[in-house]
């Protein structure tokens, strides 16, 4: 599958800020000791393990960042799969900026491959129902956009992006408006008819106090066992979407999905991905 890519003047910044980081206040002062400026190398990054690749957009923009005259070639794209001992991009043009820009390119592409396997190991567990893996907001500060990325290259959705995004109302709004029907009725008084509205429970309870008030189109169903999200998906019957959510690991995901929930979100797959090991080589 191919995906549309974000332009790269949104991603830009996220990468400029990166490399001024990593290249400090006087640039790479190795690099610049023992490599001649004329030199020109081609490099090579690498798999070193089986994973579906993420971050190769933003790995380019960062040579592309440092030197502007580096070709860049994606062998592998992002969403796709690959083997260890693939080579995911080709780099040539001065040694000295393919080193200086190597530490950035390596920590987003592993990062966010790591992510996208992450993901594609949960969809997996969700093959044959109808059930959606989806990323939650528990995502690194300013890596926000491209974790989510990668959550798509991995086969996974998108839950809300900012808290401008949709109407989500969890426990703590529910406790200090005073309850669910008096959250839902503010939601419907107040409201941009424009905006989608989730709402949180904890109880079949609350699950049937959501439905006789209306007003939301999504119902969070948080923490509960298989046996309670069975339940509560058939007190829905279809009537809105159903998400299931809290202490939602792999070894869960496909009882969840045959629950017949229609959503399952997971921050683990931005906060507990592990990083792919991708190396850059002469």
């Amino acid at each position: 599958m191919s995906f549309a890519t974000v332009p790269d003047l949104i991603l830009e910044p996220m990468v400029r800020n990166a490399l001024m980081e990593d290249l400090g206040s006087y640039g790479d002062v190795t690099t610049r000791a023992v490599i001649p400026a004329e030199t020109t190398y081609a490099a090579r990054i690498n798999a070193r393990e089986d994973a579906v690749v993420s971050g190769m957009q933003v790995a380019a923009l960062a040579f592309r960042l440092v030197d502007p005259e580096l070709k860049v070639k994606t062998l592998i794209a992002d969403g796709q799969p690959c083997k260890k001992g693939d080579t995911l991009m080709e780099i040539s043009g001065k040694a000295a900026s393919i080193l200086s820009g190597e530490r950035v390119a390596l920590n987003y592409a592993g990062r966010l491959t790591g992510i996208a396997t992450m993901t594609a190991s949960f969809v997996a567990e969700t093959k044959g129902t109808k059930a959606r893996v989806t990323c939650t907001r528990k995502t690194t500060p300013n890596m926000r956009l491209v974790e989510k990325l990668a959550v798509l290259h991995g086969g996974g959705h998108n839950h809300r992006y900012s808290l401008s995004d949709a109407i989500l109302i969890k426990d703590n709004h529910i406790a200090a408006a005073g309850g669910v029907r008096q959250v839902l009725e503010a939601t419907k008084a107040h409201a941009s008819h424009m905006m989608a509205v989730e709402i949180e429970v904890d109880t079949l309870e609350q699950l049937s106090e959501v439905l006789d008030t209306g007003g939301a189109s999504v119902v969070l169903l948080d923490n509960m066992d298989n046996d309670m999200l069975r339940e509560a998906v058939g007190m829905v019957d279809g009537r809105i979407k159903t998400e299931a959510s809290g202490n939602v690991k792999l070894d869960r995901i496909a009882s969840i999905s045959a629950t017949g929930v229609d959503y399952i979100s997971s921050g683990a797959l931005t906060h507990s991905a592990r990083t792919v090991d991708l190396g850059l080589d002469f």
